[in-house]
């Protein structure tokens, strides 16, 4: 059976396993090294994580995301996905339309690239149509506007796929193995939930009420143990780090911790990760997340407070709203719109702020204080962390975060990445 995934196209890899035929096919290439950021899209591109794109976009699908939200053909698209490249390296490389090069990674091939188009586009422009904004204190605003003077569109043919590093190794899936471990599972519906984040017990309700409102009408029979038909795939994003974030090894082991220490049933919950650079997009990257979770093979997809948010650029329910400007069946997959979960001491529980009564007495799950409770060293109430997490994010400060579990510039400098491209 085929995988079809976001526009109704065929999810179709486009990687090459065997080493002979990846010798024979880079033979006599222009070798044309990548920064990380470009690497981390050319293996998204080529697994189908980003499908229907067979390649780095061209001026006219560019053009159309920013003014339309689709491609050129229609298709739903929110974020444009380029190759830069200066103006100085594309003479270097004596590089035009028709080329075929080689990109290289660690000084190690990478992927074909076969240029199709090259363009400037405007990156004023660009940064109001995306982000909403042109001020350049906004993350996403200021990667477009470091973006060099070209734009190169064309398709990718991976020729040396990644190698996974400890811990991530564990939980890298494709888009097609996403498909078939579902199948193996049992599962109809899959809820994704996106993050970048430790989980808090508020981050844990978040996923329990979205599974529930994934189960919806199915029979209750279908929930007990060894036959769920219902799953909860947190999909953890891995990429570029900024000062302050938490460290990825933190992200990925704790998630994974709350099936692994009883959390949610092992036949109910899994954790994988996706090669993403978060643009911060707000909504605009809620669109764009819902459209790899599609091809992952999800069903449905949680969307919460401040989705994808940065600051104050969005309302805290921008990333809902977005979706009523899709027309209908433009999406394969079903949004689940959630309120915040905090505590409330009067109930003596975490609850949703949209059932609790108590609103002057609620206390919601405050960053800063999360942050200095393990900046301390001091296990937390249980109502706050589960015990096993907390465990987890010290241990992973000492091994992964030299000393820390948040990003630091050494971490950035010196930490292990999550994948690396080796010879061929």
């Amino acid at each position: 059976m085929k995988a079809i995934g976001h526009g109704g196209e065929e999810i179709v890899e486009r990687v090459i396993t065997d080493k002979n035929e990846a010798l024979k096919k880079i033979k006599g290439l222009k070798q044309v090294p990548v920064r990380r950021q470009i690497a981390t899209e050319a293996i998204s591109i080529a697994y189908g994580f980003f499908s229907p794109l067979q390649g780095f976009m061209k001026k006219a699908d560019v053009e159309s995301t920013c003014k339309n939200m689709t491609l050129a053909d229609g298709t739903v698209w929110s974020i444009p996905i380029v190759f830069d490249m200066s103006d100085k390296e594309i003479a270097e490389y004596g590089i035009k339309a028709g080329s075929t090069v080689l990109l290289t990674s660690d000084g190690n091939p990478l992927a074909t690239f076969e240029v199709e188009d090259i363009f400037t586009y405007d990156k004023q422009e660009w940064s109001q149509a995306v982000y909403g904004t042109t001020d350049m204190k906004h993350p996403g605003v200021k990667r477009t506007y470091e973006y060099k003077d070209k734009f190169l569109g064309g398709k990718i043919t991976l020729v040396n796929p990644p190698k996974l590093n400890p811990p991530f190794d564990q939980y890298w899936l494709t888009p097609l193995q996403h498909r078939e471990k579902f199948k193996e599972k049992g599962w109809q519906r899959i809820v994704a939930h996106q993050t970048r984040n430790v989980p808090h017990t508020g981050h844990e309700w978040l996923m329990k009420h979205a599974w529930m409102a994934t189960h919806a009408e199915l029979s209750m029979e279908e929930t007990e143990e060894g036959k769920a038909v219902t799953g909860t795939l947190v999909n953890c994003i891995i990429g570029e780090k900024r000062a302050g974030d938490y460290i990825d090894q933190a992200i990925i082991l704790t998630q994974d911790a709350l099936r692994k220490y009883g959390y949610f049933r092992e036949d109910v919950h899994m954790t994988s990760f996706t090669l993403w650079d978060m643009r911060y997009a707000g909504p605009k990257e809620a669109i764009h997340h819902a459209i790899i979770r599609t091809n992952l093979g999800l069903t449905h997809h949680m969307f919460g407070r401040d989705h994808a948010g940065v600051g104050t650029y969005y309302h805290p329910y921008a990333a809902h709203r977005i979706f009523k400007q899709v027309p209908q069946g433009k999406l394969n997959i079903t949004p689940i719109f959630v309120l915040e979960w905090l505590y409330c001491p009067h109930c003596g529980e975490v609850t949703c702020m949209g059932l609790c009564g108590h609103g002057k007495e609620q206390q919601k799950f405050s960053g800063t204080l999360i942050r200095s409770i393990l900046m301390d060293g001091v296990k937390p109430t249980r109502l706050i962390f589960r015990p096993e997490i907390f465990d987890i994010v010290m241990d992973c400060a000492k091994k992964y975060g030299f000393g820390s579990p948040f990003v630091t510039p050494q971490y950035i400098e010196k930490g292990t990445p999550a994948f690396r491209i080796d010879p061929l």
